[in-house]
Order: C-alpha cells, then sequence, then structure tokens
C-alpha cells in the first residue's frame, strides 16, 4: 500500500503521525512510504532519519496521492483539494465540531478513521489517552502562567506561600485530562476542587490523590458555585465522537473572579464553557471576556510536540499497520477500529458525529 504522511499545516502544530520506526516497519513488510519533507522537523525528526528507515521525501500534493493517509490533526480548507474517493484518512477529527468538513468528507466519498473514537470494548479510547495524559499536566502549566500578572491574571501562585493560601483550581472532568491535571496541580500545592457525574469515579480518585483535594459531585449548583471561587477553571469533558454539553453557562462567568483563568482543553469538540464560544491558537491563544482570561487552543499537546509525537504513534501503530496490511476491511476483525470510522463510501457511520452535525447516520455494516 502507498502511505502518506504530512506535514501538519495547523498554526504551530509540529507533531507527526509517524516516527521512522514504524516507516521502518512498514517497508520491511513491503509497504511504499511517502512522506512530506520537513514532515518531523517540529518533532525534531530530521527527513535524513525519514530516509534511512526508507522514506521517500516528497512534496504535500505527492503525499496526499496516497491511499492511507496519517496524520495527525483534521485537514484543514486549503487541503480539501487533496482529498478524493476511496482514501483512507486516519487522524484526529473531531468531526462533532466540525459539521463542515463532514459534509467534505462525505462528498469526496473518503473513508475518515478518527483516533478519538476507537473505543476498546472497556470503554477506554486507547488514542486519545496518549494526549490526554499530555493535556492534562499542560493545562495547569498553562493556567500557572495565565494566572501571573504580567500575563493579565490575578497575580496567584499556584501553590502560595506560608501564611498566603494557595490558588482554588477547579477541575471539571475526571477523566485522564482531569486526573492528570489533578495530579499536576497538587504537586505544585494548589487546593483542587474536582466535579464528576460518576460517583465511582470520584471516590476512586479520592482514594488516590492526598493534599487538598475535595471531590464534588457535578450538577448545576455544585458547578457554579465552584467556578466562582475558581482561580482556575479547567474543562475536561468528554463524550465519544458528540458535542461537548455546556456546563457552565455566561452568567456564571460573568461572576468569576476578576483575572481568573478558563482552558477548556474539550474545545476541539465544542467545549463544556459557554463562553469559550471558538478556538484560538498557539500564536494567539487568549482572549478575555468579563474580565476572565479564556485560553482555547485546540491542539494543546502540539506545544511539546517531541513528547507528544512519541506518546500518540507508540498507541497508533497497531492500528497503521492492520489498515496497511488490510485496507479497509480491517474493520471487520477489530471492533475497536470500527468504531474510529466516521464516515465511508460518501456515508456518516459514527450516529454521534451524525446527530451534532445533522447529517443522515448509516450503519457501517450497510456500506462496507
Amino acid at each position: 500500500m502507498n502511505i502518506g504522511v504530512l506535514k501538519e499545516i495547523k498554526d504551530q502544530e509540529n507533531r507527526v503521525a509517524a516516527t521512522p520506526e514504524i516507516v521502518r516497519s512498514l517497508r520491511e513488510r513491503g509497504h511504499r512510504v511517502l512522506v512530506e519533507s520537513g514532515a518531523g522537523e517540529g518533532s525534531g525528526i530530521t527527513d535524513e532519519e525519514y530516509r534511512r528507515a526508507g522514506a521517500e521525501l516528497v512534496g504535500a500534493a505527492a503525499a496526499w496521492s496516497a491511499d492511507l493517509i496519517l496524520k495527525v490533526k483534521e485537514p484543514l480548507p486549503e487541503e480539501y483539494q487533496y482529498l478524493h474517493r476511496g482514501q483512507m484518512l486516519f487522524t484526529y477529527l473531531h468531526l462533532a465540531a466540525n459539521a463542515e468538513l463532514a459534509v467534505e468528507l462525505v462528498k469526496r466519498e473518503v473513508t475518515a478513521i478518527a483516533y478519538e473514537t476507537i473505543q476498546l470494548p472497556d470503554g477506554s479510547l486507547p488514542l486519545l489517552i496518549p494526549m490526554s495524559e499530555v493535556a492534562g499536566p499542560m493545562a495547569v502549566q498553562i493556567g500557572a502562567r495565565y494566572l501571573e500578572k504580567p500575563y493579565g491574571g490575578r497575580g496567584v501562585l499556584l501553590g502560595g506561600v506560608p501564611g498566603v493560601p494557595p490558588a482554588e483550581v477547579v477541575i471539571i472532568g475526571g477523566g485522564t485530562v482531569g486526573a492528570g491535571a489533578a495530579k499536576v496541580a497538587l504537586g505544585m500545592g494548589a487546593h483542587v476542587t474536582l466535579l464528576d457525574v460518576n460517583l465511582e469515579r470520584l471516590r476512586y480518585l479520592t482514594n488516590i490523590f492526598h493534599g487538598t483535594f475535595t471531590s464534588v459531585m457535578s450538577n448545576h449548583y455544585n458547578l457554579d458555585r465552584a467556578a466562582r471561587y475558581a482561580d482556575l477553571l479547567i474543562g475536561a469533558v468528554l463524550i465519544p465522537g458528540a458535542r461537548t454539553p455546556v456546563l457552565i453557562k455566561e452568567e456564571t462567568v460573568a461572576h468569576m473572579k476578576k483575572g481568573a483563568v478558563i482552558i477548556d482543553v474539550a474545545v476541539d469538540q465544542g467545549g463544556c464553557i459557554e463562553t469559550i464560544d471558538h478556538t484560538t491558537t498557539h500564536s494567539d491563544p487568549i482572549y478575555i471576556r468579563h474580565g476572565v482570561i479564556h485560553y482555547a487552543v485546540p491542539n494543546i499537546p502540539g506545544a511539546v510536540p517531541r513528547t507528544s509525537t512519541f506518546a500518540l504513534t507508540n498507541a497508533t501503530y497497531k492500528y497503521i499497520l492492520q489498515l496497511a496490511e488490510k485496507g479497509v476491511a480491517a474493520v471487520r476483525h477489530d471492533p475497536a477500529l470500527a468504531l474510529g470510522v466516521n464516515t465511508h463510501k460518501g456515508a456518516v457511520v459514527c450516529q454521534a458525529v451524525a446527530d451534532a452535525c445533522r447529517l443522515t447516520y448509516t450503519p457501517l455494516e450497510q456500506v462496507l
């Protein structure tokens, strides 16, 4: 199979979807790998390393001509021209918040397989977990910086000092992102309040975290109350494949502390904070509303691409290999991979995406 590895064009997105080791493995199995020149530079991987692994270094158009396209982030409008019938696209898509792209993928009859909707029988998301493990701690690092006065924040040190209380960090969602954020915030000495709707998850987190950690059942009253006393509010809510529900209303944000910071890690799925109504970029990451700093960058792990690239490809490799060896037929043998298929043969085959984008849903088995 011809496999294309693309250089990302999203602002400050320096991750790459395949390492030289993956290229070498694919080449050993007889596949042709076309790597766009410069694809790995942001992650500290040179063209020469890819060449030694057996890749052909090509331009963007040639890489896009491959049968299987490996990316990290969704195609941007300027890349739509390269999408074509029968092509397999394997990347983060987040179509629930991007109906325009969903329509393009349907129109061009692309088989689009989303990292974020591949789901194991136990409900876990193996290709989302590695980046969530990066995004959670990163959210706290970023929040600590923006709480500094020169960045427009309240001028609060996350861990406080003797005689001065620590910052109040409020985290909505106790999954991988939320737990990772709590771990780092607690390590920095902050007081952490974490809200979730799953009592068993709250019980588990309460048992493993020590120090100034409070777990709270997530409901309208508790969310409103916690947000109002937060110095740093982190949205970490996820419903696989679906648009994130709005849990913090604008009225609540208007009553937050001036100079507080909101970081909504779920912004790529629409966001759980009502005032996070558009995404930002690493080059222009924040805006201020009601005196509160809003950080809405959808590709937070792209800021640490070396770590993120290797963490991501450690998880994607087994699925890349299945698709390279068996093509679309691989989904017949792996139910988790089948759940990753969002569009195929001009149909939306993921129920959550179809509902969010108001498009017709067709079961995958009907179009395979």
